[in-house]
């Protein structure tokens, strides 16, 4: 039977220009062991004594150098099975407001970026669930509906 775990964090990052929301992508080293050359939002590992809130809060400082404006709890969880390991994986979501018209600073891990509106950002992801990350972001946080106001973590 697969262990399951919990030790993976994902933050999709946005800005506003214009008032239209725009939404980060990065795309990964082709020197990467894993998904070399794919675009993704920020994923990460939570390390151990982090919080899964404390663990994005550092992947997004490590990815991009922002500190956000505002910060979510997105109200959905990414789950994959790992063969390498026999995990079932539990990937906890946020959310990321950083200020408009600024550049990300990236780390080795990722060599590109760009800000996209919804489709395109979404037309660039490799995995459904960060499909559905930016179509929750864009459709419940951005759109400034009650769930963004109950998710909001104060920080």
């Amino acid at each position: 039977m697969p262990n399951i775990v919990c030790n993976i964090i994902e933050t999709c990052i946005f800005s506003f220009d214009n008032k239209q929301p725009l939404y980060l992508m990065l795309r990964r080293s082709k020197d990467e062991p894993a998904y070399p050359d794919a675009w993704q939002i920020v994923t990460g590992s939570i390390e151990k004594g982090e919080t899964a809130v404390q663990g994005a809060l550092r992947e997004l400082m490590e990815e991009t150098g922002y500190r956000p404006l505002k910060f979510w709890i997105v109200p959905q969880v990414n789950t994959f099975y790992a063969v390498r390991n026999d995990t079932l994986n539990h990937t906890v979501i946020f959310a990321a407001q950083v200020p408009p018209r600024t550049d990300p600073v990236l780390s080795d891990e990722h060599y590109q970026f760009c800000w996209y509106p919804i489709d395109q950002a979404k037309a660039l992801c490799i995995w459904p669930g960060q499909m559905q990350v930016l179509q929750l972001v864009h459709d419940f946080i951005v759109s400034g509906k009650k769930t963004a106001e109950f998710s909001e973590i104060i920080l």
